[in-house]
């Protein structure tokens, strides 16, 4: 094995890393957007701002949705999280700015207010299939429904995750962050790193926007559907998104790879099925539990269906 991977090996093979795939580790993911909004008209408009269903959400509930230009393309996703007199949006750090900024842009006789919240609110994500008994060792409500939330103290918890493992997010005062992460971690629950997230979410299939999405790709191809209600009125984008459906025009979906390597190929790496083009790598790592790559691709129609073997110059790869 080559020293490069043996090193690869020795950095993702964490405390952190088991304990996202076996019982629960927390994440810092205070850099994550959070922008407030508020008004009489805030339900109104992030309904006609996002392809999913937003006036009908009750506080305590929430939903994922997309925000897309006219032309259909994906700008950024968020979590939408409703509270008695608020919405809370929560997005990657990268799209922090540009969601606000597309939102302020379209508010025009709207009651509505925006708060970008980011330096005041820290985000604590507890993740793993024991995320639940973590928070019990923190006296926290565990929301049962997904984007669901509960108070909790002068914060709240809300059932979001990361890496695909499950899990809830505490939103709490950016003050009282070292305390909690002191208590979680003298319960005996690790941290786990961006790199230690990163790998079991792509073993877990869960894309991220900023990198296996992004305003290249339409709604249908990142298989990302819960983030949209096609039986909603009008919102911005919608007519690209009915007409995909209606036409079934897609002609690349995104995928989840196995691969027979230990060398994990870098994003924008093709794939073939015989001479034909069937796959485009958007992310890959070793895998450290499954001793091989983990991949995943925007992956031809017609090569997509589950179990289907294409080739990675010679290297078996598996539609998973």
């Amino acid at each position: 094995m080559a020293a490069n991977v043996m090193d690869a090996l020795e950095v993702t093979t964490t405390t952190g890393y088991a304990a996202l795939r076996e019982n629960a580790a927390w994440l810092d993911l205070s850099g994550r957007g959070k922008i407030r909004a508020t008004g009489e008209d805030r339900a109104r408009l992030l309904h006609a701002m996002t392809t999913n269903q937003v006036e009908t959400l009750q506080p305590g509930e929430g939903c994922y949705a997309f925000f897309l230009s006219a032309q259909g393309r994906i700008l950024a996703d968020v979590n939408l999280l409703c509270f008695d007199d608020h919405f809370l949006l929560d997005t990657e750090p990268e799209t922090r700015t540009k969601v606000y900024e597309h939102l302020d842009r379209y508010i025009i006789a709207d009651d509505v207010t925006l708060a970008d919240q980011t330096d005041q609110i820290a985000t604590i994500g507890i993740e793993g299939p024991n995320a639940a008994a973590a928070l019990a060792a923190l006296g926290a409500p565990a929301p049962t429904a997904p984007y669901s939330l509960a108070k909790w103290l002068s914060g709240t918890v809300a059932r979001l995750d990361t890496t695909g493992k499950g899990g809830f997010f505490l939103l709490i005062p950016i003050e009282e962050k070292q305390a909690i992460i002191s208590r979680l971690t003298n319960a005996g629950y690790p941290q786990a790193t961006a790199n230690d997230a990163r790998i079991v979410r792509i073993e877990n299939g869960r894309p991220r926007f900023g990198e296996e999405i992004t305003e290249r790709y339409l709604v249908q191809e990142t298989a990302q559907l819960q983030a949209v209600n096609f039986n909603k009125g009008c919102y911005l984008g919608q007519e690209i998104v009915e007409r995909v459906r209606s036409r079934a025009q897609i002609h690349r979906v995104l995928r989840r790879l196995e691969i027979g390597t230990n060398e994990p190929p870098a994003a924008g790496t093709k794939l073939k099925s015989g001479d034909a083009d069937a796959a485009e790598i958007a992310s890959a790592v070793f895998s450290p539990a499954l001793e091989k790559t983990v991949a995943l691709a925007y992956v031809r129609t017609q090569f997509a269906d589950p179990g289907t073997e294409i080739s990675l110059g010679g290297v078996s790869a598996r539609v998973v």
